[in-house]
């Protein structure tokens, strides 16, 4: 089949791997410009040893563009972690439209922040969708779709690199399977059930450390490893992570430092203890009991 690849990072790295190794024709890949003085993207990077034509247009949405990839006649577009907007004439130009990961069991949490949002809601199970790209954010027909199971101590980095990832890789090829056998699925996504979320950031990873304990540490988690948790200590914004919760009752006010070992710190909550693994101030990420000698922060202390 031949198919036109967008996408960046591990994620599209590795779906160009899965591609190859099934004996697709990857006729061109589209990944976003190179940042100056950074990494090349290992998208590109893997395009380029393959010999595969690689295009990094600033935006979809010029004629030109749009008229290139018309131009490739492809079968099949796949976007793989795409963080640009694709126009219709981009998307609808293969022969059989185009496919779209997604980290979510669709159609609850569209946007781009769906892992972080479904730890943060606290939810037990959630998983990833290959659908058929539409006009809308995310609201396409589905095509398939694979359920996960969310550990109480997983965050939004352990979530994501080690079982959506993989089964997103695994899940597009399975998909260009399905496509390639004729009349593939095309399940109309039921709007009732439909939740959008904003791109999780700043204004939503402050600790409320007056609410109940498994909701600050979902919040925690949910922000881990980004934007971050943050909390207030010597007029500060810190931020924690790699944090772990043991239920229970606590003799102090929710955010008071109740202890501080060799490298965490337990932080009171409504409901339980927040064990403190890491934190981050204004520079580099550092364990939490070298936070607190740096910075003067002792038991009996209160975050916020």
């Amino acid at each position: 089949m031949r198919i036109v690849l967008l996408g960046q990072a591990a994620f599209g790295e590795k779906t160009l791997d899965k591609l190859e190794n099934m004996g697709e024709e990857v006729l061109a890949v589209f990944c976003p410009p190179d940042v100056p003085g950074g990494k090349i993207d290992p998208l590109k990077q893997k395009a380029l040893q393959l010999g595969i034509p690689v295009h990094q247009p600033l935006t979809y949405k010029r004629p030109e563009v749009q008229e290139h990839f018309r131009s490739l006649q492809s079968d099949l577009g796949i976007l793989a972690f795409v963080s640009h907007i694709v126009p219709q004439p981009v998307f609808s130009a293969p022969r059989l439209g185009s496919i779209c990961f997604h980290p979510s069991l669709l159609p609850k949490y569209r946007g781009a922040s769906a892992i972080n949002w479904a730890l943060i809601n606290g939810e037990t199970r959630t998983g990833l969708t290959v659908f058929w790209v539409d006009k809308g954010i995310d609201t396409g027909p589905v095509l398939l779709q694979k359920e996960v199971k969310v550990e109480p101590d997983d965050t939004t980095g352990s979530l994501y690199f080690n079982k959506i990832f993989p089964e997103g890789v695994d899940a597009i090829g399975e998909a260009v399977e399905l496509i390639k056998s004729g009349n593939p699925p095309r399940v109309v996504q039921d709007e009732s059930k439909a939740t959008y979320d904003p791109p999780c950031g700043d204004e939503h990873a402050k600790i409320d450390w007056a609410k109940p304990a498994q909701q600050v540490y979902n919040l925690i988690r949910g922000c881990d490893p980004q934007p971050g948790a943050h909390t207030i200590w010597a007029k500060k914004r810190v931020r924690i992570f790699d944090a772990r919760f043991k239920a229970g009752e606590v003799n102090a006010v929710p955010g008071e430092i109740i202890a501080v070992g060799s490298e965490t710190l337990d932080v009171a909550l409504a409901g339980g203890i927040l064990n403190v693994k890491r934190m981050r101030s204004e520079g580099g990420k550092i364990s939490a009991a070298e936070f607190a000698n740096h910075s003067s922060l002792k038991v009996g202390d209160r975050f916020g």
